[in-house]
Order: C-alpha cells, then sequence, then structure tokens
C-alpha cells in the first residue's frame, strides 16, 4: 500500500491536469471549426481517439527510466532516418504527394508523418552526444567546443536535408529551432554561438531580401510557392483570392472576436483548414483576446513546468532532453500563432495539442511521456549527479 502511494506522489500531475485542459480546449475548438468544414469526417470524434492513444503512449514511455532513453538514443535516430530514407523511395501506393509533398505514409485509413517522430529521436541523440562528449573532454577549450558545435550540427543536418527533400519548410524550421536550443545549453562557448547565430541570422535575411527585390536570381533553386508565401506574407492584399486568402481571414477572424468574442459555434468568419493549422483563429474570434490568452498562458504554464524538471534533475541528459523539446513546442506556439496574425511567414505548422492531427499528437505525446518518465524517475543525489553516478 505504501509503495503505491509512493507511485502515486511520483507522478506528475501537473502534467496531466495541463494536458487534460488542452485536450478540452482542442475538442471545443475542433468541434466548432468542423461546422464549416467540407469534409465528412468527426473531427472531434478523430481527436479524442488521438488523445486516447497519446495517453496509451504516455504510460508506455513511463515504463522506461531515462537512463534506457539514453541508451537507445542513437538507435532511435537511426531509426528516424532510415525511415524517413525509405519514405523518399517509397512507392506512391504507400507515401503519396499531398499538394506537392511526399511527407506521410498511409495505410489504408491509417497514415502518419515521420518527421513528427524524428524531432522527438534528434532530441535523444543530441542529448547523448552532449552528455558523452563533455565526459570526454574534461578540459574545455575552443577546440573542443568547435569540435561539440560540429557534432550537433551534422546530428540535425541530416534530417534536416531528408525533411527539406520532401519539401516541408516547417518542420525544417522545427529542426533548426530544436538544434539552437540545445546548442545554448551545450556548454559551448559565446565565443562560437554568438558569431554562429548572427551569422545564420543574416543569412536568412539576405535570402529573403533577394527572394523580395532580385527573385530572378533564386528562382531556379527555390519552388514558386515559396515566393508566394513571402509576398502573400508582407502584403496579402495584394493577392485576396490566392495566396493571400488565408492571412486575410485569419486576420479578420481573429480581430473580429474583440476582447471577449463571438461566443461558441458563432464565428462568422470561413478560414480553410480552420481545425488544423489555423485551429488559433477560431479561439480567437469565439473567445475574442481573453480566450486566446488564456491558451497562450496555458502555454506558458507547460513551458514553465518542463523548465522546473529540467533545473530539478540531477542528470546532465535528461536537462538537454528537456531543452529540447522546450524549443520544439515554444517554436511551434509562436510560429503558428505568428503566421496567423502577419507576425511570421505562413507554414505547415500545427498548434501543439489543439490542433487536429494524429502524427502531431503522438509526436507531442512521446515527448510528454518522456516528461513523465523524467519526473517519475527522479532520483536525489547527495554529492553528485546521476551522470557523475555512471
Amino acid at each position: 500500500m505504501e509503495n503505491e502511494q509512493r507511485k502515486m506522489d511520483r507522478f506528475d500531475w501537473t502534467l496531466a491536469f495541463l494536458l487534460f485542459l488542452f485536450f478540452v480546449v482542442s475538442c471545443l475548438a475542433i468541434s466548432s471549426a468542423q461546422t464549416t468544414s467540407p469534409y465528412e469526417v468527426n473531427f472531434v470524434k478523430q481527436q479524442i481517439f488521438w488523445y486516447v492513444v497519446g495517453s496509451i503512449i504516455i504510460a508506455g514511455c513511463m515504463l522506461f527510466e531515462p537512463e534506457q532513453y539514453k541508451k537507445l538514443s542513437w538507435y532511435l535516430y537511426g531509426f528516424g532516418i532510415f525511415l524517413l530514407l525509405f519514405l523518399k523511395i517509397a512507392p506512391e501506393t504507400i507515401a503519396p504527394y499531398t499538394n506537392g509533398v511526399k511527407s506521410w505514409f498511409r495505410f489504408g485509413r491509417v497514415s502518419f508523418q515521420p518527421s513528427e517522430f524524428m524531432k522527438i529521436f534528434m532530441i535523444l541523440a543530441m542529448g547523448r552526444l552532449i552528455v558523452d562528449h563533455h565526459q570526454k573532454y574534461l578540459m574545455k577549450t575552443l577546440k573542443t567546443d568547435f569540435l561539440l558545435f560540429a557534432k550537433i550540427a551534422l546530428t540535425a543536418l541530416v534530417p534536416l536535408a531528408l525533411v527539406l527533400d520532401q519539401p516541408d519548410l516547417g518542420t525544417g524550421l522545427v529542426l533548426m529551432a530544436i538544434t539552437a536550443g540545445i546548442l545554448l545549453v551545450s556548454g559551448i562557448s559565446w565565443k562560437i554561438i554568438v558569431p554562429m547565430f548572427l551569422s545564420v541570422g543574416l543569412i536568412g535575411a539576405g535570402i529573403i531580401y533577394v527572394m523580395i527585390q532580385f527573385p530572378e536570381y533564386l528562382k531556379a533553386h527555390i519552388p514558386d510557392y515559396q515566393f508566394k508565401r513571402i509576398y502573400s506574407w508582407l502584403d496579402p492584399y495584394s493577392y485576396p483570392t490566392k495566396e493571400g486568402f488565408n492571412l486575410i481571414s485569419a486576420m479578420q477572424a481573429i480581430g473580429s472576436g474583440e476582447i471577449t468574442g463571438k461566443g461558441y459555434l458563432d464565428r462568422e468568419v470561413n478560414v480553410p483548414e480552420n481545425h488544423t493549422d489555423f485551429i488559433f483563429t477560431v479561439i480567437g474570434e469565439e473567445y475574442g483576446f481573453i480566450g486566446a490568452s488564456i491558451v497562450i498562458i496555458l502555454y506558458f504554464l507547460l513551458i514553465f513546468h518542463i523548465i522546473r524538471t529540467a533545473l530539478e534533475t540531477n542528470s546532465h541528459f535528461n536537462a538537454y532532453v528537456c531543452a529540447g523539446i522546450i524549443s520544439m513546442t515554444a517554436f511551434h506556439v509562436f510560429e503558428n500563432i505568428g503566421m496567423s496574425i502577419q507576425l511570421l511567414p505562413i507554414t505547415g505548422i500545427p498548434l501543439p495539442f489543439i490542433s487536429y492531427g494524429g502524427s502531431s499528437l503522438m509526436g507531442n505525446m512521446f515527448a510528454m511521456g518522456i516528461i513523465f518518465s523524467i519526473r517519475y524517475y527522479h532520483r536525489d543525489y547527495m554529492f553528485a549527479t546521476e551522470d557523475e553516478e555512471e
């Protein structure tokens, strides 16, 4: 009886409650969105099913201690790379093109996106890589930091290249955000980090500038739809019936919600795909600034809770994994909400735990399952960390 009580005490009830709140928000938003959906599928029932499956995934993740994830990290990373490579060569009967993108496996009515799981596999591999590097090079120098930077960059480059080849720019940006977040906490000297980050920022800004001012130099290397996304982002009203339609509709929906919103099912603006990528427009229109702010606060609480987990854990590997999950979640939220209010270009990035989608939700639940495992198997060491005890 006492042992069972200890297990209950070790369970992360705070995280479970936060996920339950996201479940409620997701079902409310999707049930409203599907009233104007051209699809005949009941997305609410499907989302409930995926949440049940996600709960099973979390339970399965808690069967393994974080140390076991550390041992399996490179095997999982290799499995993820295999899936991405197989997706590239797989016949269209099981890996069809959707809007010119080949990023899904489909087996009858079941489909999944391997890149959603590759994000987590990459986080685990990077955590293991950094821990092993620091254990091997106890004396830090700029040379060893450059070596660690190269290792992390190479680990990210392989899946990034495969994802961009699909092409899936949105997921590619998430992989880059994860890498940036882990680099910041990896212990690499700021003398390396700052110049590298500035260089990447300047290159990105330079590419956008050339796309706008001198597009003829890049049209041979960048798909035409990427140009249109940039142009419609900067001036959506010049493309009101095509590329800019989604953004214009999204801003109208959120703006029309004002402070308190119009109420459940009282939407007037029809935003395409508002049950997936544009789910935030439903929340903004029906519940207004207050409802949208509550959702953002929920994400803040989730990220704050994972930060606390990272600070309280005695394992460096666990801390790096938490940093990667924080980076992934924060970028998803920032990009999804940002693209709905013209702060950022539109990309196919869902809102975590709220947008409809099996693969996205399963990937996020897998990440949360690892956090549950870290909290459940947390141990206190008086004089050493878990990594040093090994």
